[in-house]
């Protein structure tokens, strides 16, 4: 299988702050990677390692091997490196214009202009974000007029029209009801086929349900990592054990 990711020794501090702590993980091209553990304990932090959205604090020192493709991750230009590695947050976070400019935003960004090739993406990008047959009638409609459920696969659909190869997702679902998260977890399902993606996770149902492999965090450190069928059924270390069977967390 193909790495995408390749992460050997990483620590990270926020100033005397130690928050990863020798992380060792490989993350494969076309697989869904759930990141578990309780709240504090790293996830998001490694998840935003991914796309180096911890530039953006100033106290972060980092150490150890971080490479995308073969490349050191510090070595890519880090907007060049958030075209290849998109980003979907907690809160479903659309801007606040129309559902097709939404969708249109990036792409103009990076210098698409021509009204035919625009519309395609639109088309593709909402159609593989399952909210094109919802919304096709309304495409001049504020995005913040749709249900929490459709902003988020909207911004999933944004963040398609990128042409991204990897979709970081941060706890996705945990500001949606029950059928919303049900359409999110299909949606990502159906998207695996042509992107990566390494979703950040408190459901541990959700985790089982959706994804390939599963990294057990503990308090900065990877405690156990392996294809989530044999991490639930057959967790080798207690302490991820006593997790998923609810003893703590």
């Amino acid at each position: 299988m193909e790495k995408v990711y390749r992460i050997q020794e990483l620590n990270l501090s926020y100033g005397e702050k130690h928050v990863l702590k020798n992380i060792n993980l490989d993350l494969y091209k076309n697989k869904v990677t759930a990141f578990i553990g309780p709240s504090g304990c790293g996830k998001s932090t490694l998840l935003r390692c991914l796309n180096r959205m911890n530039d953006l604090i100033p106290s972060t020192k980092i150490t150890g091997t971080l490479d995308y493709l073969g490349t050191e991750v510090n070595a890519v230009n880090p907007m060049e490196l958030r075209t290849h590695v998109g980003m979907v947050f907690q809160n479903p976070n659309p801007f606040p214009m129309s559902i097709y400019d939404n969708i249109a935003y990036g792409p103009r960004c990076q210098g698409i202009k021509k009204k035919d090739v625009l519309n395609k993406i639109v088309v593709n990008s909402l159609k593989k974000g399952a909210l094109y047959d919802e919304v096709k009638d309304r495409l001049k409609d504020n995005a913040l007029s749709l249900s929490g459920g459709q902003q988020q696969r909207l911004c999933i659909a944004r963040c398609i029209a990128m042409e991204p190869d990897v979709i970081l997702m941060d706890e996705p679902t945990s500001a949606l009801d029950p059928i919303a998260t049900q359409k999110i977890e299909e949606l990502i399902f159906e998207l695996k086929k042509e992107y990566t993606i390494i979703i950040v996770t408190h459901n541990m149902g959700q985790a089982s349900r959706i994804s390939d492999y599963t990294a057990f965090f503990l308090l900065g450190e990877v405690i156990e990592y392996d294809l989530t069928d044999e991490l639930f059924k057959n967790p080798k270390n207690k302490k991820t054990e006593d997790y998923i069977t609810g003893r703590f967390g």
